[in-house]
């Protein structure tokens, strides 16, 4: 028989464990947001300068000289969007962990907070991806005022947000990737070797379509994540113009982003736990 005056049952262990684990995330979430709004033209200078330069001179100075095609700025404007996405989510996470694994040791900081470590790594991926997908909106209002008026069409836009987003958070897998694997000492060197390759072989300049006759170095493109957000964005923006099958390239790129992040967040556990 059971006494009426018994204490009602406690609630499970785990429940304030996650609701803790929650708000930790989003703090540490919040703080990385402030300290960016902090920084914001430090921010957007260093995502923007070169696309800009870029489509300046490839999409404004040499289609004015009469060097390319009036087209060309077009082609290329879709191919830059994707590169400012990548390449600021790569950059916000690679230096970041660099910096907070050797040198300041900030990372410990992070790790003490009560949540597992992986979500540690996970808000790394998700603060730079949203700090590459800021950087590659900025590329709209930019590209209209250097080259006109933009092809954008309403019932494509969801195609061209969800490859932006898969393409900010491939490269900032990648980022966490290349941030826990390379030496401190190593890290120069090995952008100078990454950076320059994702640049010129990744579809930005010219439509994949267009490579046919020169196969080998089609083939080529196809090994760099950057190819598929180009050539999504592009279809997105571009449809009647060439460009790589969409779901080709949606399915190619989500696929790139699971083993990327899934890469990173193991090699990010391993210097962790080290």
């Amino acid at each position: 028989m059971t006494s009426s005056g018994a204490p009602a049952a406690a609630p499970p262990a785990s429940a304030p464990a996650h609701g803790g684990a929650r708000r930790a995330f989003f703090s540490i979430l919040g703080r990385d947001l402030f300290v960016t709004s902090a920084e914001l033209p430090a921010f957007l200078a260093q995502a923007i300068i070169q696309p800009v330069f870029m489509v300046f001179v490839f999409g404004k100075v040499l289609t004015d000289l009469g060097f390319a095609q009036a087209g060309f700025a077009q082609v290329l404007l879709p191919g830059l969007v994707a590169l400012t996405v990548m390449l600021t989510a790569l950059q916000s996470t690679a230096l970041p962990l660099v910096i907070e694994f050797s040198f300041t040791k900030e990372i410990e900081d992070r790790l003490l907070a009560p949540l597992p470590v992986s979500m540690v790594a996970v808000e790394k991926v998700l603060f730079a991806s949203m700090r590459g997908l800021v950087a590659g909106a900025l590329m709209f209002p930019i590209g209209r005022w250097i080259i006109g008026p933009l092809s954008l069409r309403a019932d494509r836009a969801w195609i061209l947000v969800g490859f932006m987003v898969l393409g900010a958070l491939a490269g900032a897998g990648m980022g966490l990737l290349l941030g826990t694997a390379v030496a401190p000492n190593r890290i120069s060197i090995t952008f100078a070797l990454v950076l320059t390759p994702l640049l010129f072989t990744g579809c930005v300049q010219y439509p994949w379509p267009s490579l046919t006759h020169l196969r080998w170095f089609q083939v080529v493109t196809l090994l760099n994540p950057i190819t598929y957000a180009s050539e999504g964005v592009r279809s997105a923006m571009l449809p009647l113009s060439p460009h790589m099958t969409t779901w080709k390239a949606a399915a190619a790129l989500a696929a790139v982003t699971v083993a990327l992040a899934a890469a990173g967040v193991a090699g990010f556990l391993r210097r962790a736990l080290d």
